[in-house]
């Protein structure tokens, strides 16, 4: 799992409204440090990794909700759900195919066919989640979702 960014500028002495924006800032880039081979499913980690920045993401946006105007706040939070739950249903499958490989490697070959069958059903449910995460990313791309973040830190900061 990738380790959280330190975030500047949250001491004791800082304004909160500073820390809300930095916080906010941060987690939003690593969001979006994630997406690249965020598809692949030979490398699940990126997935998770990413499905954690946006947990991340949306817990500093809930701490610091009184910072950010209540209108964009609700907008941008209902994105990132959406996000996190289709990384979610795209990890779901993720981790039962790699659970079931480990079950299948420890049987006997005679018995394997039946957990192989499992893997390639969810196989299909990985895919269609893969199209379905597609889908959002390229929504989200379209929707300037990164930048309204961004905005978002920056109007705490100037609040």
């Amino acid at each position: 799992m990738a380790k959280a960014r330190e975030v500047p500028g949250i001491r004791a002495d800082a304004l909160f409204r500073e820390a809300a924006a930095n916080a906010v800032a941060v987690r939003a880039e690593e969001v979006f440090e994630h997406a690249e081979r965020v598809l692949d499913v030979d490398d699940i980690e990126r997935v998770h990794d990413m499905r954690v920045a946006t947990r991340r993401l949306r817990a500093a946006m809930e701490i610091f909700a009184p910072c950010f105007p209540k209108a964009e706040l609700g907008r941008e939070l209902k994105e990132v759900k959406a996000l996190a739950d289709a990384l979610g249903e795209r990890r779901d499958p993720d981790v039962a195919i790699e659970e079931l490989r480990q079950i299948a490697e420890a049987l006997p070959a005679a018995d394997r066919p039946g957990v192989e069958s499992l893997i390639e059903e969810l196989r299909d449910e990985q895919r269609s989640a893969n199209v379905a995460l597609r889908t959002k990313l390229s929504e989200i791309e379209e929707r300037g979702f990164q930048e309204r973040l961004t905005a978002l830190a920056e109007e705490a900061r100037t609040a």
